[in-house]
């Protein structure tokens, strides 16, 4: 049984979806991401697109400036997965 979970959240873990860091015009971006099940919860996610846009705007030699964050709100069943956008520009 324990193998049929582990291979079941390998498969999940493969299902979530993410944007990448999108330019959004005006030295604007935006990046969200989203789980594949109600499972993990909103803090990684957006910790992860922090890193993200964080990592963008580091290789631009900038520091990164949230403008926006949008959430999804529990409960999180019949397709509505965590989700996470962030909105940001590098100054």
């Amino acid at each position: 049984m324990k193998k049929y979970a582990a291979a079941f959240a390998v498969l999940c873990a493969g299902c979530a979806s993410q944007t990448g860091v999108i330019d959004t015009g005006s030295g604007t971006y935006m990046a969200a991401k989203q789980a594949a099940t109600g499972f993990p919860g909103l803090g990684n996610l957006k910790a992860e697109l922090v890193q993200e846009a964080m990592a963008h705007c580091k290789a631009r030699g900038k520091d990164l400036q949230l403008t926006n964050t949008t959430e999804t709100q529990p409960p999180y069943i019949l397709g509505n997965y965590p989700r996470v956008e962030i909105q940001f520009s590098c100054k």
